[in-house]
């Protein structure tokens, strides 16, 4: 008896062992679940990626876009035609949030994007259908291993006067401005050369090479990496930020040392 007593007293289970038990099977079935989830998810937008056409480029224009540049694309008194602009032009203006125009004005910001990058891809190729124009170039192109040199002497002579000689924007006419380029990508540079966004001429291959594009965008991109050796940059806006400067911090030590030194005197 007693040893019967001793056997089932030896073969009880711990209450805490049952506790540890049920926690590795929440944690299993968890794992299982975040795994199946994660999977799903990556196969829905797969699915998506591979499901957005051309027609559904066109529902998103006919949603998002006609109502200033008309369903059929020949624009209207609120917004331009889009024949001959191109899948590159829709890139551009979409994907850096300047397309769809919030409000009328000067020139239209740039902003967080509205659309995925497949809907504006799918966007793109719609008008490039309808209204062939620039397209993608060729990666050679975006690579950034042209010459910097030659590069950064083409800016100065054709850029420079607007996105100042550093590429931090400057300001022109009637409320407009030329943006800084230290965070645009290769692609949107030469977007904006072949295209001519807002203010911004079309660089042509009469006017500029695709080999002195890849260039440009070589020292852009260089310029990008670059660090400052020159100390304080101030913006990189010239004599602006610099002569205002040394108006408050240069005038303002001289004032302080004038009244101080009177008060001295006094």
């Amino acid at each position: 008896m007693a040893r019967d007593k001793k056997r089932r007293s030896g073969g009880r289970r711990s209450p805490l062992a049952a506790a540890a038990l049920i926690g590795a099977g929440l944690m299993i079935t968890g794992a299982v679940y975040a795994g199946a989830s994660a999977a799903f998810a990556a196969t829905d937008t797969q699915t998506v990626a591979t499901e957005l056409t051309v027609e559904d480029g066109e529902k998103l224009f006919t949603a998002n876009c006609a109502t200033c540049h008309g369903l059929d694309l020949q624009g209207t008194e609120a917004g331009p035609s889009l024949y001959g602009v191109g899948e590159l032009a829709v890139e551009f203006q979409v994907s850096t949030g300047r397309m769809p125009l919030q409000m009328q004005g000067p020139q239209a910001p740039q902003k967080e994007p509205q659309f995925t990058e497949e809907q504006i891809l799918a966007m793109a190729a719609y008008i490039q259908a309808e209204a062939p124009g620039p397209s993608f170039p060729d990666e050679e192109i975006l690579d950034g291993e042209g010459d910097v040199a030659a590069g950064a002497e083409l800016f100065r002579v054709n850029c420079a006067m607007c996105h100042n000689v550093s590429a931090a924007g400057g300001a022109l006419t009637e409320g407009k401005y030329a943006p800084g380029l230290n965070e645009t990508s290769a692609l949107h540079m030469y977007a904006a050369m072949v295209t001519g966004p807002q203010n911004m001429p079309v660089f042509g291959d009469m006017n500029l090479t695709d080999e002195d594009k890849r260039d440009i965008i070589s020292a852009l991109l260089f310029q990008q990496q670059a660090v400052p050796v020159g100390g304080f940059t101030l913006g990189n806006l010239g004599p602006v930020s610099e002569g205002l400067f040394v108006w408050i911090f240069g005038i303002g030590a001289l004032v302080a040392i004038t009244v101080w030194i009177t008060a001295k005197s006094n």
